[in-house]
């Protein structure tokens, strides 16, 4: 279903970017703009700018550049109209939803119909959940002997699916909805019949379990977690979607959606194993929690919480073996330069039972009582078996400064060896002594590794060096650069009247409607301009930054971004006035549009010349020396408007 112009436009109108960004990414205030490490790239050091008053973001690390839309497009992976209609349920503005019923899926991508189909199948688990009577007497039952309240069952979209084969698929399939869909979603199983290669069966892939639906950060399901209730040996305790279009598990952590503005708030993330630990500690009233849901803690998921906060509290149940094999979970956060502390349970205790033993108040007191800094927890979880064994002790040592040697600041690396040589009761400059060889070592395996990264200015790791400056390009062209200043005079101040009925575009438009412009991305932009002119519709930079081309989009990014702006505390303070471009636009956009029909000229001028030395024929040669002659009054007219000494 379409969206119409008007909803649209209020949706626009709406938007905050700070606020938009700010969902995804932790933004510090920095003058006129704010910055953070790029949600797009991996970076340590922030460059990634959020101008507000323009509403355009741009990383000076790796180039992405747009508006909030695009932000929205670009971090989930949504087309425009998905975008809108997240921005619409943030801002609550009610926008038609398309209908269930006879989906045209070939219309739409597959990542759109794929998170329809999982959005369907969630609302019929939570239905059968409350009003099936097999999902109440198991499903609802179990939730509420775990303790969680109806609130928290909805809260997290809790359900149930049935103890048949062809529940789910029959329902979906009799609504609308393709069997591919339902397949690619990882919601049915495709069966074939050896016999007959003809003979083909669909079956639930969730059968007779709860059902923890999974979201990404945005609020869309994207797939699920199912348990099993019954004693089965032959079935997983657990079940999982598989990876798809739109989930990929080492880049999700479960409960990040719901956690998300509490983890910002608290300014620490609490990492789990379970679903159910991170429902219990919501249901205590700890919602900065999150869970990597079984499996190995990887890159993508500390950097997803790293958008939030750079502290992070693991709370690890009493195994101590699962606990040593989850150790390299923590030298990773150290790598992302984070803080990591980590607390454990008491034996046969996990957040989800010792926080429904203790509730939520005693609960906080024994996290704030028990947790460790990752250098007096691995010492002490090591330490116990090298007693009397030196060639051991040496082994926990040289482990310990491995994982010391992730830290990419030199202050924080300097503190932990100074606490480890205390722990370890060794000298502070054998450690520092050991960690000299590993990143010797790491030197000559990668030799080029302190060298800048390719993407960033060469020039970057100066302490000098002014982190949002614009970026270095190729010179420019005299014509190349007034092409672009047109441009970009237009992208700024298309709307601007200059005169009582013309707008500042128009009044270009007109006057530039004999010049060729020479550089194909501005000539690309210029018949752009002249295009939504003709179409009655004003191209102005929400046109520009929300252009499908990523050329295009970058380019109007950058003539947003004004190299240096004045600061508002010079006239309020100071009583320095400076005079800014747009009180004198008339004047500026008048002499531009001079300045490249002279360049053009002299291009012409220089045409001719060069046609003249190919010894042309005495006639041809009559007419190039005709229009160099008025090629030359026009140039000499042009001089004298601009003020200019006359050529010779």
């Amino acid at each position: 279903m379409a969206v119409s112009k008007e909803i649209l436009d209020k949706i626009n109108e709406s938007i905050d970017i700070v606020e938009v960004i700010g969902d995804f990414v932790t933004l510090k205030k920095k003058g006129h703009y704010y910055s953070a490490c790029c949600p797009f790239h991996n970076e340590k050091t922030p460059s990634f700018a959020v101008t507000p008053a323009k509403g355009i973001y741009k990383c000076f690390g790796c180039g992405k550049a747009g508006d909030a839309i695009r932000f929205v497009m670009d971090i989930e992976g949504l087309s425009y109209i998905e975008a809108m209609r997240y921005l619409a349920k943030k801002y609550g503005i009610d926008i038609p939803e398309g209908p269930t019923k006879d989906v045209d899926f070939h219309k739409q991508n597959e990542r759109e119909s794929l998170l329809i189909v999982l959005q369907y199948a969630k609302n019929y688990f939570q239905k059968i959940l409350q009003e099936h009577d097999e999902g109440q007497s198991i499903g609802y039952s179990y939730f509420k002997e775990r303790g969680f309240s109806d609130s928290t069952i909805k809260k997290f979209d809790l359900g149930y699916s049935l103890e048949e084969w062809e529940g789910l698929f029959k329902q979906a399939v009799k609504e609308g909805f393709s069997i591919e869909m339902l397949e690619k979603a990882g919601l049915v199983v495709r069966k074939e019949n050896a016999n007959d290669k003809n003979s083909v069966r669909h079956y639930d892939r969730f059968r007779a379990r709860v059902i923890f639906p999974i979201h990404n950060v945005t609020g869309k399901v994207i797939a699920f977690g199912a348990r099993i209730l019954k004693t089965d040996k032959s079935q997983p305790k657990y079940l999982n979607s598989p990876e798809t279009e739109v989930y990929h598990k080492s880049k999700i952590l479960y409960g990040i959606y719901q956690a998300k503005q509490s983890i910002r708030q608290e300014d620490n993330c609490f990492l789990v194993e379970g679903y159910t630990d991170v429902i219990s500690l919501h249901q205590a009233g700890i919602e900065n929690v999150v869970a990597s849901s079984g499996t190995s803690l990887t890159e993508d998921q500390v950097r997803l919480i790293s958008r939030y906060t750079i502290n992070i509290t693991i709370l690890y149940d009493g195994d101590i073996a699962g606990i040593k094999a989850s150790m390299r979970g923590i030298d990773m956060i150290l790598e992302q330069g984070m803080n990591v502390n980590v607390v454990t349970f008491p034996d046969s205790e996990d957040p989800d039972s010792y926080v429904r033993k203790l509730g939520g108040e005693e609960f906080k007191k024994y996290i704030k009582a028990s947790k460790k800094d990752f250098i007096s927890f691995k010492t002490a979880l090591f330490l116990k078996e090298t007693e009397g064994d030196p060639v051991k002790k040496a082994g926990v040592i040289r482990e310990i400064v491995e994982s010391i040697s992730k830290i990419p600041d030199a202050i924080k690396r300097a503190i932990f060896f100074k606490q480890c040589s205390a722990l370890m009761e060794i000298e502070e400059q054998t450690l520092i002594s050991e960690y000299n060889k590993i990143v010797l070592k790491k030197n000559q395996e990668k030799k080029h590794e302190d060298a800048p990264p390719p993407d960033l200015p060469p020039d970057f790791f100066n302490p000098d060096y002014e982190l949002f400056q614009e970026e270095k390009k190729p010179e420019m062209t005299s014509i190349e650069a007034h092409e672009r200043e047109i441009l970009r005079l237009i992208i700024n101040y298309a709307p601007i009247k200059l005169e009582e009925s013309k707008r500042l575009y128009e009044y270009v438009l007109e006057q530039v409607e004999d010049i060729d412009f020479h550089t194909d991305i501005y000539r690309r932009m210029l018949e752009m301009v002249k295009s939504e002119h003709d179409n009655g519709n004003l191209p102005d930079k929400g046109f520009f930054i929300q252009h499908n081309d990523e050329k295009i989009r970058n380019e109007a990014v950058d003539m947003l971004v004004s190299k240096y702006d004045y600061s508002p505390n010079w006239e309020k303070k100071f009583k320095i006035f400076i005079t800014k471009e747009e009180d004198n636009l008339a004047e500026i956009i008048y002499s531009c549009v001079l300045k490249l029909k002279k360049l053009n000229v002299m291009f012409l001028l220089e045409q001719n010349k060069e046609q003249l030395k190919n010894n042309p024929s005495e006639e041809e040669q009559i007419r190039l020396m005709m229009i160099y002659t008025n090629l030359k009054k026009v140039d000499m007219e042009l001089a004298k408007m601009l003020g200019n000494v006359i050529s010779k």
